[in-house]
């Protein structure tokens, strides 16, 4: 009889046993379809799709920290780009300067109008001056924040008569504020300088 008693004690704890391993393995499979769950929808929420031409085309989001040096250094391009290309027409020069100032802190504007009391402006104008810029690489420093940057670019003002190469370089930092229309990229460049602007070469341009 205590035999059997004893047999009795033995299942139930074996019965006991088996139901707590059968609860901590549904509560780990639970636990894995939540996972799961939450990391599929994540995956899906990075996918999206463009509609092109009655076509669903799928693009990847990403981390807008994946793409930080790409964007910035488009940012600082465009910005330069807006400042230096210049045409001798004053609605053209306005238009661009105000595209670059909306990209830049006052820094930007304050050598605007510096080089706009000494006439360097008017005499694009009166000499049909064409300015360009080609930005030829741009060097960042993502360890710090504002993100520190040195840009080298090479500057070329066009006459009738020649062509005159400058080598361009600035410098400043630039941190993040809100994207819109007239700053896509949602950088500011701060304390901007060119430290330095020399002309490199004259052509005379043959007639």
């Amino acid at each position: 009889m205590f035999q059997h008693f004893k047999n009795i004690d033995t299942a139930f704890k074996h019965i006991k046993l088996f139901s707590y391993l059968l609860i901590a393995a549904c509560v780990g499979i639970s636990c894995f379809a939540v996972y799961q769950s939450f990391r599929y929808s994540a995956d899906f929420r990075n996918h999206i799709y463009v509609l092109a031409n009655g076509k669903a085309l799928e693009a990847i989001a990403q981390d807008r920290r994946d793409n930080i040096p790409v964007e910035l250094r488009d940012h600082i391009k465009v910005f330069h780009e807006a400042f230096f290309d210049l045409e001798p027409d004053d609605k053209q020069i306005q238009a661009t300067i105000t595209k670059a100032l909306y990209l830049a802190d006052g820094n930007a504007k304050t050598a605007y109008d510096n080089l706009k009391e000494a006439g360097y402006y008017n005499n694009l104008i009166s000499g049909n001056i064409s300015q360009q810029v080609m930005v030829d690489s741009i060097r960042l420093d993502m360890n710090s924040y504002p993100y520190g940057f040195t840009c080298f670019a090479t500057e070329k003002l066009v006459r009738s008569t020649s062509t005159t190469t400058r080598s361009l370089v600035t410098q400043g930092f630039a941190r993040n504020v809100s994207r819109s229309d007239n700053n896509p990229h949602g950088f500011l460049i701060e304390h901007w300088e060119t430290i330095r602007n020399q002309d490199e070469q004259v052509k005379t341009n043959q007639p």
